[in-house]
């Protein structure tokens, strides 16, 4: 069966586009079977001796949980500090509080002591 010129045309733009793609199938960036290790093989360490892939990750392992453990222990330090110097400042805007609250209580007492000595004055006026 021959392909017209209209079909090959759409094959050849469907070819050129797969050619434009960053990946193309059937290719893998995985190595090769043979590069590939196995369960208990053994890794070269270092200093040169061997070393199982399970001792090789249980290192990195360690060593990651002890970063995060310092990370953690820093974060903890910060913010027991931070927590800290909050607490200061509540208490100082608690202090304030109070004391505002005390003026407030005098301003309004002697206003209405104020009004009444007005009013006073107003009812003996008008007698």
């Amino acid at each position: 069966m021959r392909k017209t010129s209209g079909q090959a045309n759409i094959l050849r733009q469907g070819l050129l586009h797969r050619a434009k793609m960053l990946t193309v199938q059937g290719r893998t960036t995985y190595p090769s079977g043979m590069e590939q290790m196995q369960p208990g093989d053994q890794l070269r360490s270092a200093g040169g001796g061997a070393m199982s892939k399970a001792a090789s990750a249980k290192d990195r392992v360690d060593n990651a949980l002890s970063r995060l453990e310092s990370m953690v222990e820093e974060r903890l330090r910060a913010e027991s500090a931070r927590a800290e110097e909050l607490s200061k400042r509540l208490t100082k805007l608690e202090q304030q509080h109070d004391e505002l609250k005390r003026v407030a209580m005098d301003v309004e007492g002697r206003l209405e002591r104020a009004m009444e000595y007005i009013r006073s004055l107003l009812a003996a006026d008008q007698q």
